[in-house]
């Protein structure tokens, strides 16, 4: 079978600095899929990750030789989200062409073993110019920045030919026919506002009482709303999440809680992140100018609005105020008097002086807050924390 390979090189994945700490570029969710998600619905093949040689190398990972056998391969970079057009131009391709974007940067290739000069090099014989825009995920902010165009694409990949189940007359709702809700979701005695962009709600998922939703939304399998939710788009909560209070053009990945009062807005939250009651963020200085955000290259200005950009597995306490443009990293419990700093490294304790989260302590919370949810932490998981935290 044909298969797609993933690759990171030339994508900077640092640059998407605390999200790739934990998981490849392609594993980022923008929309209501992960950008593997998206590639394997639309060219309707499996996908693998081209070895990295480093601690992210897990079960997907091969050596392209090793595996490329008698059936041809597609090697996208992992940073570039999907369209129809560009998804059909790469259909086209034939062995040992590759596309190219405007900027002159390669970003797909087809090839068979013959195009296999070496393990690590393939030939290629034809470049092909992509006239349209792409759309590439290059620093955290841009999830927030393409999530409303990616929420509406997705919601026609996942809706096509579907017939969505029905909506109780409990509910007002502007725009029926942009709203679809999958099987065993529960949406009662709310107003959802679909005028303003598409309403996907997944399997088992449940909208409380009194919630008030303007698309675009999509929120996964097994999430929910409580009470008196204020959802604006574009917002994504992913499978296994629970939202709560304001929400405003945010991502949560997966199976994070934001289920209390507080705003969080322009904001991307990791996985098995919880933010405590009354936690807020800034997302606007009070001056109105740029807003400038922590990489690892330095500070870059990621726009007029930024708001919090979190690690997997990072937590706040009650009532914690999240400075504009913070980035927290991976497994920090965040709590302290005042604005947070700008920048928290991944295992930091508290907010004030940033001591050091040990290492078992921190496993030992993580496991805690996975069995809330019924799973346990596996072994690549903690793996992968070791070297975060070794190396990071």
């Amino acid at each position: 079978m044909n298969k797609i390979i993933f690759t990171e090189e030339f994508c900077q994945p640092e640059k998407l600095h605390p999200f790739t700490l934990t998981r490849q570029l392609q594993d980022i969710r923008v929309g209501i899929l992960t950008i593997r998600e998206k590639w394997e619905k639309m060219l309707g093949l499996p996908s693998f990750d081209k070895k990295e040689d480093d601690y992210k190398d897990l079960s997907r990972a091969v050596d392209v030789d090793a595996v490329i056998g008698k059936y041809d391969c597609f090697m996208i970079h992992g940073n570039v989200l999907p369209s129809p057009s560009l998804v059909k131009a790469i259909r086209l391709l034939k062995n040992g062409e590759c596309i190219a974007t405007l900027d002159g940067y390669n970003i797909a290739y087809r090839f068979s073993r013959k195009q296999m000069t070496d393990k690590h090099r393939i030939r290629v014989s034809r470049v092909v110019s992509f006239k349209e825009a792409i759309q590439t995920i290059q620093y955290p902010w841009d999830i927030i920045r393409l999530n409303d165009q990616a929420i509406r694409e997705d919601f026609k990949l996942l809706t096509a030919r579907r017939k969505s189940q029905p909506i109780s007359r409990t509910n007002k709702v502007i725009k029926p026919g942009q709203v679809f809700i999958e099987k065993g979701a529960s949406v009662e005695h709310c107003i959802i506002n679909a005028s303003t962009g598409p309403v996907y709600i997944g399997k088992e998922a449940s909208i409380m009482e009194g919630c008030l939703i303007r698309g675009p939304f999509a929120m996964g399998e097994k999430s929910c709303l409580k009470m008196g939710t204020k959802i604006y788009g574009a917002t994504t909560l992913g499978p296994g999440c629970v939202g709560g209070g304001e929400i405003k053009n945010a991502v949560l990945f997966g199976y994070s809680n934001k289920a209390h009062e507080g705003y969080l807005g322009d904001a991307v939250i990791g996985e098995w992140c919880n933010l405590g009651a009354g936690t807020s963020n800034s997302n606007l200085k009070n001056n109105a100018s740029p807003v400038k955000v922590w990489t690892p290259e330095g500070e870059v200005v990621a726009g007029p609005k930024c708001g919090v950009m979190m690690g997997d597995y990072s937590r706040t306490a009650i009532n914690t105020s999240i400075n504009t443009g913070t980035v927290i990293g991976v497994s920090c419990n965040v709590f302290g008097n005042g604005l947070t700093p700008k920048f928290i490294p991944s295992f930091s304790w508290g907010s004030e002086g940033l001591s050091r989260y040990r290492f078992e302590k921190a496993v030992t919370d993580i496991e805690g807050w996975k069995k809330l949810k019924g799973t346990v932490i596996s072994a690549d998981e903690k793996m992968i924390l070791q070297n975060i935290f070794e190396k990071f």
